[in-house]
């Protein structure tokens, strides 16, 4: 009888164990799924370096963190208009 025990202390075991694994690795998965913001400009990155301050300033309002709790994927058209509908549909993607 002792060694059916000794299964049925391990099987709980690992039953516990893996119950309390589970929501640290749903965390994890849930922490890969960092949101993507677009970021999308006419002009040159140098330029519009105060718009570029605007845009941190209203994430970080709205609790984002470039890096921490959300991406930003830049994109500049550097005065090219024709080049704007290829550089919205990169960013769509």
């Amino acid at each position: 009888m002792q060694t059916g025990q000794m299964r049925r202390r391990e099987f709980i075991t690992l039953i516990g164990g893996a119950a309390a694994a589970w929501p640290l690795a749903a965390r994890a998965k849930q922490r890969a799924a960092m949101p993507i913001v677009g970021y999308l400009d006419f002009y040159a990155a140098e330029p519009t370096g105060i718009f570029l301050a605007a845009f941190h300033k209203g994430l970080g309002e709205a609790g984002y963190v470039e890096g921490r709790n959300v991406s930003i994927e830049y994109r500049y058209a550097n005065s090219e208009k024709e080049r704007l509908p290829e550089m919205v549909a990169d960013l769509a993607c």
